[in-house]
């Protein structure tokens, strides 16, 4: 848990195979605990083609129930339909936005006027965020689980404001080159 909490919750990623791998394991974390997903991390990534976007687009009924049998992870069906529909939801997103980055970070908050870190589970943006993946196509992206996600991805800074990786994590997003800003 602390290796991931100082070295990548948080920190800002526009490498699409990152984000998809962080938005799948907030959905499969929904009503867990985060250090259940985290502990499983390996399992989700061995069992789920290393979150790769296109191989996993491409699971059938067949994978569905290996899936299922499969202890190290959570066996939860809808949860695993939504991860395949999600992975063809982001082929189609990269298609028509050239990358997630590219779509997700306008959806990011601006960490001067968030709210006090760590005392929401969503925000005006994960709920714009949420509905317009929704409409897209997406499953299991409700307002929390998108908040969850911006945190993880870094486009939120929520971490404790006496937190030391706080201001590492201000420096990485302050100097991070948004790729919205590149279109």
């Amino acid at each position: 848990m602390l290796a991931y909490h100082d070295s990548e919750w948080g920190f800002p990623s526009k490498d699409n195979h990152s984000l998809f791998e962080k938005l799948c394991l907030e959905s499969f974390q929904a009503g867990l605990s985060w250090r259940t997903i985290l502990i499983k991390r390996d399992n989700f990534r061995a069992a789920f083609a290393q979150f790769d976007i296109d191989k996993i687009a491409r699971f059938v009924s067949h994978d569905i129930d290996r899936l299922l049998m499969d202890a190290g992870i959570v066996r939860h069906r809808g949860k695993i339909e939504a991860a395949i529909n999600n992975a063809k939801r982001a082929q189609e997103l990269i298609d028509q936005e050239g990358s997630l980055a590219a779509f997700f970070w306008r959806y990011a908050s601006d960490s001067k006027h968030a709210t006090q870190p760590q005392t929401v589970s969503t925000s005006r943006e994960s709920i714009a965020l949420s509905k317009e993946l929704k409409k897209r196509g997406w499953k299991f992206v409700g307002p929390t689980t998108a908040y969850a996600f911006m945190q993880a991805a870094g486009l939120v800074n929520d971490h404790a404001l006496a937190c030391v990786i706080r201001g590492e994590v201000d420096h990485a997003r302050n100097n991070f080159s948004h790729p919205c800003d590149n279109k």
